[in-house]
């Protein structure tokens, strides 16, 4: 529901199109035509002081020439100082992600959250590398520390700026948006099989809870969004019953009742209309709701069985571990055996082959 509410002045006269405004809003998402675009200018702002960052790294030798000595120190200074910027930013950008969950985008959001963190970290792992860089200073011979300082800036620089070029391109793309937010989708996938549904949700980790979880924030925004719009249009229904009463106590003969009762009808079309979208947003909101739960029991059912499968294993393992060692014991008791027959065996022949000598010398005597 995407329009200027027209002037309520006693004469105007209202159109077709304007009379038949609220006709099809049960099937709108009523914060689709009601999206926000999302500002680049913290963004903008931020890729200009990465910029003023790599101009101190490159030009550090001349920028500081008159303290040579202090270059590392104040690098160093340097970097604490776009760390703390970037955690400031870094709070903007999630505030900025949050903004576009709660506009049901639910992709966009899980895809701005990641890129959000990527710059802070970039230069959480820089000051990782300068501080290695400070303490391996004795050992290091090919290059100078103000040199490796330098081209660690340099690349952070460079890593936060695609990062941040990739986070405005996504921001861009969302403002260009023409269509219903991508949440929606997932008030319906819960009605899938349970077959395939288990194993989504066994396999994404919770990523179905997360939706339905943000179809619960979607659902709460656009709720708070009717009321205002219920509210203003009981004020503008009160302001047109007491314009209405007014011109019915008035003695003129060209007082236009008609005009006024055709506006009324009309402000009262709209509130039943938001009225039923409101009930059914309640409902899919209800709906929703017995989803997830019954989702939840269903996790829950599958944590039981797993633990179960878990110490079955256990006990097979247990179980295999007992019949390893007598297996062992076994090959160790055959193989003392075929030693003993071996033993045996030679003890045989050598017995065997004793007579036959003694016979032939006893020919030969």
């Amino acid at each position: 529901m995407s329009h200027e509410r027209p002037s309520t002045s006693p004469a105007a006269s209202l159109t077709a199109d304007e009379n038949n405004l609220f006709l099809d809003i049960i099937q709108e998402a009523p914060l689709s035509g009601h999206r926000e675009p999302r500002s680049i200018f913290g963004s903008a702002l931020y890729c200009l002081l990465l910029a003023g960052y790599a101009v101190v790294a490159a030009a550090a030798p001349w920028i500081f020439i008159l303290v040579p000595k202090l270059i590392p120190t104040l690098l160093c200074s340097c970097n604490v100082l776009i760390l703390i910027l970037t955690g400031m930013f870094q709070q903007y950008w999630v505030y900025q992600v949050k903004k576009v969950r709660l506009q049901g985008y639910y992709s966009f959001s899980q895809r701005l959250k990641h890129i959000a963190q990527l710059p802070f970290a970039t230069i959480t792992y820089g000051t990782a590398m300068m501080l290695l860089v400070l303490v391996w200073q004795p050992y290091i011979k090919i290059l100078s520390v103000e040199t490796l300082l330098r081209i660690v800036m340099l690349v952070e620089v460079i890593c936060a700026g695609c990062f941040m070029s990739v986070y405005v391109g996504y921001i861009h793309q969302y403002n260009s948006l023409d269509g219903q937010p991508d949440i929606l989708k997932s008030l319906y996938s819960a009605l899938q099989p349970s077959s395939s549904l288990e194993d989504r949700r066994y396999y994404d980790g919770g990523r179905l809870s997360d939706q339905q979880m943000a179809l619960l924030q979607y659902q709460r925004e656009n709720l708070h969004y009717l009321n205002e719009e219920v509210q203003i249009c009981l004020l503008q229904v009160l302001r047109l019953q007491e314009c209405l009463s007014k011109y019915q106590r008035s003695d003129d003969g060209n007082t236009p009742q008609v005009d006024l009762a055709h506006l009324l009808a009309s402000r009262d079309q709209e509130l039943r209309a938001l009225t039923a979208e409101m009930n059914q947003v309640h409902s899919e909101l209800r709906l929703a709701r017995n989803l997830i739960a019954e989702r939840d029991t269903e996790v829950q059912n599958m944590q039981v069985t797993n633990n179960q499968y878990i110490e079955e294993n256990e006990r097979l393992r247990a179980i295999l571990g007992e019949w390893s060692t007598r297996a062992a014991k076994l090959e160790r008791a055959l193989e003392a055996e075929r030693l003993s027959n071996m033993e045996l065996q030679k003890s045989i022949s050598e017995l065997r082959s004793k007579p036959t000598g003694q016979q032939t010398d006893a020919q030969q005597s």
